[in-house]
């Protein structure tokens, strides 16, 4: 297996703004984590006059002290549904990866510190991102809940019925259901109000721990309980933790408090099968790369017109940067090899430009093999998408990109996925964006995804016009032009714009923006967390656990 020797000049101008951008870039996302957290420590004296912990302090009660958590769309829903910085930004919800007694989990916070906690469209779909992975990786969910139910408003749904919030909710809690059948354990506690279909989310849990004088978990409560009946009744009588302790028994346990309540889930994590990591062991000794992991912040420019080699960013990512090169000869533009990360053998597929035919067939080769030796694969997109011309076309182009999305939809070894830099048109899927269900994606600040760059766009729809123009035989005037010129303009910004990562990311299209620093640890953690998974040691059955 090959050593890379990297080119890169460290020190140059180029790698110099290269790392200013990144730094800048990595901040601006930084700030808008922290506005979020400003926004919940103005809950503070509230929570505590409640004897309550604020969400990040039940999360940190939760998880081993010490252990690594991996917060995934850390900034979702930024600038949407009223956010401005991320004020309110997450969904009013956290969620990512993370230990508790020793064994890894899915962990799920409700973060009633924000709007209360209520169910919007980026809260739904964040929801329905953590059943995904949990049917993925077989982890454990463990969800600490307090929501004040659907946002009367409309949550950002754009129906005015609020018809797919209604249907994706009800997404949520079929897959609750799946998830106990497949053998997944959920186990929540019951922090505070569970009203309507909040209710459900706690009841369709496998272990439910209720909080005394803090749980309130009904159909309807007091209010609309009147409206609708007239009868009369107290928050604790309808839906307290000791009614439901003692007599409705929709909880199986009663803790005293906030901290008591996790104590009681860390209890019950306890008595589950042993972490699964102890089962695998890695294909050889790790080695660190040969070039520090910080000189991946100075090798992409804020210019996307700019090339780069992606050889450099495997020799600072992978085990002793090395790399086994497959067909080498054959379509320098789309890069196949076997590599090493932290001891994990791993199949690596990436870009140095667009994907040819002869690229498309390259790597729908490749990944054939590594299907059939269970081999993961890792992409790491830098494409503006397929190549297109005559030659191109004739070539086979559209038959040889088919068969490698058919390639990369059906490879069932775990896929991985870091979007560096341009991700355009079909190349976005053919290189597994997550359309094509990798276990995880994540980008780097210099992600780029969309149908295709502005500039391309915006020359589109100008030769439409002017092809219009000269088939119906007629000229384009000036002023014409000149607005056509404007609104390509337009055009340009407003795609640039909306590719960008911090947009896409608010909108999941990935699990998250990281440092490219932290590329390393973030494949092997995930990486890992996948190959784990045959080794749960949980079992499914017909029905999921039934609350008798």
């Amino acid at each position: 297996m090959s050593q890379l020797e990297s080119k890169l000049e460290v020190g140059s101008e180029a790698y110099l703004a290269n790392v200013e951008f990144m730094n800048n870039y990595v901040e601006k996302v930084r700030v808008v984590e922290r506005n979020i957290r400003t926004s919940e420590e103005r809950y503070r004296e509230r929570a505590e006059k409640k004897g309550k912990l604020l969400p990040r302090e039940r999360l940190a009660h939760l998880l081993d002290r010490g252990a690594p958590f991996l917060e995934l769309s850390s900034i979702a829903g930024l600038r949407m549904n009223g956010d401005k910085e991320g004020e309110s930004a997450g969904g009013n919800l956290i969620i990512g990866i993370g230990y508790v007694k020793g064994r890894r989990v899915l962990a799920m916070v409700w973060n009633y510190a924000i709007k209360g906690g209520t169910i919007n469209s980026v809260t739904t779909r964040k929801n329905l991102r953590l059943q995904e992975i949990a049917f993925s990786t077989r982890l454990p969910l463990v969800c600490l809940s307090e929501s004040g139910g659907g946002n009367l408003s409309g949550g950002g749904d754009p129906d005015p019925w609020g018809a797919h919030g209604f249907l994706d909710g009800g997404r949520v809690y079929c897959q609750q259901a799946e998830l106990s059948a497949a053998g997944i354990p959920q186990l929540t506690v019951a922090h505070g109000n569970a009203t309507a279909g909040g209710a459900y989310q706690v009841a369709l849990s496998d272990y439910v721990v209720l909080v005394r004088n803090q749980t309130h978990l009904f159909l309807a409560g007091p209010p609309l309980l009147k409206a609708a009946t007239g009868e009369d009744a107290d928050h604790e009588t309808l839906g307290g933790a000791v009614m439901h302790a003692s007599i409705s028994q929709t909880g199986e346990y009663l803790a005293e408090s906030d901290a008591d309540g996790i104590r009681v889930a860390r209890d019950i994590l306890d008595q589950f099968p042993p972490d699964a990591g102890s089962y695998i062991t890695p294909d050889q000794t790790a080695e660190q790369p040969l070039y520090p992991a910080e000189e991946l912040r100075g090798i992409v420019s804020e210019d996307k017109r700019i090339p780069y080699d992606m050889r450099e960013v495997i020799a600072r990512v992978f085990d002793g940067s090395r790399f086994f090169e497959f067909e080498p000869e054959n379509d320098h533009h789309t890069l196949c090899g076997h590599a090493h990360i932290g001891g994990w053998r791993c199949g690596i597929i990436t870009n140095n430009g667009p994907i040819t035919p002869q690229g498309a067939k390259k790597a729908s080769q490749f990944l054939q093999l590594c299907d059939q030796t269970n081999t993961p694969m890792i992409f790491l997109q830098n494409t503006t998408g397929f190549l297109v011309g005559v030659e191109a076309e004739q070539a086979g182009q559209v038959k040889h990109g088919s068969k490698m999305i058919q390639a990369v939809a059906n490879f069932r070894p775990i896929k991985l996925t870091i979007i560096v830099g341009n991700s355009y048109g079909a190349g976005n899927y053919a290189m597994c964006s997550k359309s094509l269900k990798p276990e995880f994606v994540f980008s780097w600040p210099t992600a780029r995804q969309a149908v295709m760059g502005g500039a391309q766009a915006a020359g589109v729809m100008r030769v439409i016009a002017e092809d219009k123009a000269r088939l119906s035989g007629q000229q384009i005037p000036q002023e014409q032009k000149e607005l056509m010129q404007k609104h390509g303009e337009q055009l340009i910004a407003s795609m640039e714009r909306s590719s960008e990562a911090m947009y896409c990311s608010s909108r999941m299209m990935d699990d998250g923006i990281i440092d490219p620093v932290d590329t390393r640890q973030v494949l092997i953690f995930t990486l890992e967390t996948s190959l784990e998974t045959n080794h749960r040691g949980t079992r499914p059955n017909t029905f999921g656990v039934a609350r008798l």
